[in-house]
Formats: structure tokens, C-alpha cells, sequence
């Protein structure tokens, strides 16, 4: 993908949020969180919700949450309404986690999204999500 056909991200740090993003070489995104306060969900919920209104492609997104101890109901809740907007199909998504209990909360997304949502995995090693990301992504159609 050239740089002329990766679209803007939109994003910047604000103090407080526990998140941050970078745009991945594909064109994806990768999103490292510190926390899920209600503030930092919130934030990240806006905006991922106004990326996907113009997604336009099938790409890939990373979410780091490795620093992340615990998943609350309100950030399965957000995770639930973004992963069913009918955009989101265009993604493949790698979570990658440190402990058991994150990674079953993050499992049981898939099946309470109303429209099919990801393509998704969780990891619990940053290279392995890198290699499945990179997989050719015709796989997906």
C-alpha cells in the first residue's frame, strides 16, 4: 500500500485516555491500551466508530492488550456494538493478552455480535498476531 492510498488517522494522544494507535504498514491499525476506564472506551469507541463509516477495504488491526489485567462488562459491551456494525466485516483483527482471563472475556465477543462482525483472533504472543495478520487477506472474501 503507498503512502497516497493510506488514508489519515485522525487520532492524537489526550491525557487521561488509555489508549494509543498508529497506523499499521498495511494500512491497518494498531491500538496499544494501558486501561479501559470509562473514559478511555468511550474515546476509543468514537473513534473507531467514525473509521469504519468510510471503510472502504479489507484490512487488518492489532489490539495490544497486554498491559490490560481485567475486561469489564462496559468494554465488552463497546466491543459488542463496534465489532457488529456491518463495516467491521472488512477487518481482521489480532488481540493479543497476557493472562487467561482476558482472553476468554475477548472469545466471547464473536459470539454475542449480531451481524458476523471480525475476522478474529487472540494471541497471547505479539509475533504470532503479526504472522496471522500478514496472511494474504483474499482469505477473507
Amino acid at each position: 500500500m503507498t503512502q497516497e492510498s493510506v488514508k489519515p488517522l485522525n487520532w492524537e494522544p489526550i491525557p487521561g485516555i488509555g489508549y494509543s494507535v498508529v497506523r499499521r504498514p498495511d494500512g491497518g491499525m494498531h491500538y496499544t491500551f494501558t486501561d479501559l476506564s470509562h473514559e478511555t472506551l468511550v474515546h476509543w469507541h468514537n473513534f473507531a466508530v467514525e473509521h469504519l463509516l468510510d471503510s472502504d477495504r479489507l484490512t487488518t488491526n492489532l489490539y495490544d492488550l497486554r498491559e490490560v489485567k481485567d475486561i469489564t462488562q462496559e468494554a465488552i459491551d463497546y466491543a459488542i456494538e463496534v465489532n457488529s456494525d456491518p463495516a467491521a466485516r472488512n477487518i481482521r483483527l489480532a488481540v493479543v493478552v497476557k493472562n487467561d482471563e482476558v482472553r476468554l472475556a475477548i472469545e466471547k465477543i464473536p459470539s454475542l455480535t449480531t451481524t458476523g462482525g471480525v475476522e478474529f483472533k487472540v494471541f497471547t504472543d505479539i509475533e504470532e498476531s503479526e504472522a496471522w495478520l500478514d496472511r494474504p487477506l483474499t482469505y477473507m472474501v
